[in-house]
């Protein structure tokens, strides 16, 4: 007999591919993880320290007129009035699809190895290094800082986790051997990537919706933006450290090996596993989805 746990899994597809589908690939993706987060942390230090040697540097990365823009800011009294140029919706929406296009992009450049999401994540910690020294340079680090972190704390986590989906597509092209290893990540690493990257949408959505909504308001008190910033913090660490890593990880694996190379006779054998286990649920869905087409076709029949 069938445990109802199990029962409840198969009808709450959607929650455990965010609880469980995800946890199990950013585990296997650790060290594309790890590696991805020392690239863009190493990359945000070192033009930190370039633009704090050079103190007449213009941080060109940003674009002349987002500079000019924000020493007027800074000149009028608001150096955060960035976050003010339109209204809420639109920027909630119009950053979170940018932040989103931003991750596959840096997936995607997978497919010109490692380096290519290497230079992304490149790209992207020059930026926010240039970005926080700027701002330091004016004396403002504390109130950038809690301005920025307010919603980059989602943002830029959710950056350098689609760099390590794609540091594992691009891993797989270097390595190609390690595609045939078996419970080596790299093997169905573009599934597995994808699967990354997909998981990131939602924490943009989040971060797009902090920026929009609660960044702009610089008057309220930092103790409460401060919380703002723990509070993501948390969640980054509970799922995508903490969830990932659980002991009881390795015991919900499914039953059935993915992403493995096998003889033609194993992928039979699987796929009729795989009929065996889930017959019912598919049994149901094509059900659903075939009656409804005969019934409309059945409406519609012209009887000669």
């Amino acid at each position: 007999m069938k445990s109802i746990g199990t029962k409840r899994e198969k009808w709450t597809r959607i929650i455990t591919f965010w609880t469980q589908e995800v946890a199990r690939t950013m585990h296997d993706a650790r060290r594309e993880l790890l590696t991805s987060f020392h690239d863009f942390r190493c990359q945000r230090t070192n033009w930190s320290i370039v633009c704090c040697e050079r103190s007449g540097l213009r941080p060109v990365d940003l674009g002349n007129g987002y500079v000019d823009m924000t020493l007027d800011n800074i000149a009028n009294g608001e150096p955060m009035a960035v976050y003010n140029v339109s209204d809420e919706v639109p920027m909630f929406l119009g950053i979170t699809l940018n932040n989103v296009m931003v991750s596959f992009n840096c997936f995607a450049m997978g497919l010109l190895t490692s380096f290519g999401t290497g230079y992304m994540l490149l790209c992207n910690g020059i930026m926010v290094g240039a970005f926080q020294t700027f701002f330091y340079q004016h004396d403002l680090l504390w109130e950038s800082s809690l301005a920025i972190w307010l919603h980059g704390t989602l943002e830029i986590w959710a950056i350098i986790v689609a760099g390590a989906a794609g540091l594992a597509l691009g891993n797989g092209w270097l390595f190609p051997r390690h595609l045939f290893t078996v419970g080596v990540f790299p093997s169905g690493c573009k599934e597995a990537g994808l699967k990354i990257v997909i998981g990131t949408v939602p924490v943009f959505v989040m971060a797009g919706f902090i920026e929009g909504f609660v960044t702009r308001h610089t008057e309220l008190p930092d103790l409460l933006r401060l919380g703002f910033i723990l509070t993501s913090l948390s969640f980054i660490i509970f799922y995508y450290i903490y969830l990932p890593n659980r002991n009881d990880m390795e015991s919900q694996k499914p039953k059935i090996a993915m992403y493995v190379k096998r003889p033609f006779g194993e992928k039979l054998n699987a796929s009729f596993d795989f009929i065996k286990e889930n017959w019912k649920q598919l049994f149901k869905y094509s059900t659903y989805l075939i009656l409804p087409i005969c019934l409309i076709q059945a409406a519609n029949f012209e009887v000669v």
